[in-house]
């Protein structure tokens, strides 16, 4: 009896919920796909993000570099494996968009219902429910 009890906890202690794993990919595909959409938006210089980092006071070049990492990221976020790689995009991705909440706090542009605040502010909270849900085996000890 205890044989079988000893080898049931063991199978049970090295598999994770099956719905945190189903959290971790809706989380970590809903962010990859939100930053890139909107790295790629910066790269084509579409939907307002010209009069954005005018407005803030940033060159234009910096929509190409942050584009580039942003698709960079994103796609760094679903590539199985690579761990220390995944915690330099979830970084990344944290410092860049507190980054973005602070230059348009600091421009005093909140925009529409405080969205040009709130929005990479959202973006950050989930890029932290990601790293946070990552299966043991993926993250750095």
């Amino acid at each position: 009896m205890s044989k079988l009890i000893s080898a049931e906890t063991t199978m049970k202690g090295n598999t994770q919920p099956r719905g945190r794993k189903v959290a971790y990919w809706s989380v970590t595909i809903l962010l990859a796909a939100a930053i890139t959409l909107s790295g790629i938006g910066q790269l084509m210089q579409l939907g307002g993000n010209v009069e954005l980092v005018t407005k803030l006071g940033y060159p234009l070049y910096v929509m190409t570099i942050l584009g580039i990492w942003k698709v960079l990221g994103a796609i760094a976020l679903v590539v199985p494996g690579l761990p220390r790689l995944k915690e330099w995009a979830h970084a990344g991705i944290f410092f860049l968009m507190t980054g973005v909440a602070l230059s348009h706090a600091f421009a005093n542009d909140y925009g529409d219902y405080g969205f040009n605040f709130i929005l990479p502010l959202a973006y950050a909270a989930l890029n932290i429910c990601s790293w946070a849900l990552q299966p043991s085996k993926s993250r750095l000890s």
